[in-house]
């Protein structure tokens, strides 16, 4: 395991320190051009599924068991995490995010399972 993961809103300007640049949103984000976005990869199949962030609804009394559930779906999307990591083992990565929580959001999430998994991560 070679780089590190950090987290970003996809609203701030990108950085050099980022490194690779993954969008880990299903849906495009509001507002923002392709080219402002600046991004290495749109990773959606890593995404919460709809129905699990349908009910979730950004409610931060439901983000723990929000978390547990999609900790449970990675799991169970060993393609999209064999994906995510192997960019990673290249080196630094930034997941992108739209959500205005920047506490309790799907990327929070990831990036601690991540660290799980032996990856560094960089707040």
């Amino acid at each position: 395991m070679t780089g590190s993961v950090g987290i970003k809103r996809i609203y701030e300007p990108p950085a050099t320190a980022d490194g690779r640049r993954v969008l880990v949103d299903r849906l495009w984000p509001r507002g923002v051009s392709r080219e402002a976005a600046a991004l290495d990869l749109w990773l959606k199949a890593i995404a919460p599924t709809p129905a699990l962030r349908t009910w979730f609804g950004h409610d931060p009394a439901r983000f723990a068991t929000f978390r547990d559930r999609y900790r449970r779906e990675l799991d169970a999307n060993p393609d999209a995490v064999a994906e995510l990591c192997g960019l990673i083992d290249q080196g630094d990565a930034t997941l992108l995010y739209a959500a205005h929580d920047e506490q309790a959001n799907h990327a929070v999430v990831l990036a601690g399972y991540l660290g799980d998994r032996g990856y560094a991560v960089r707040r």
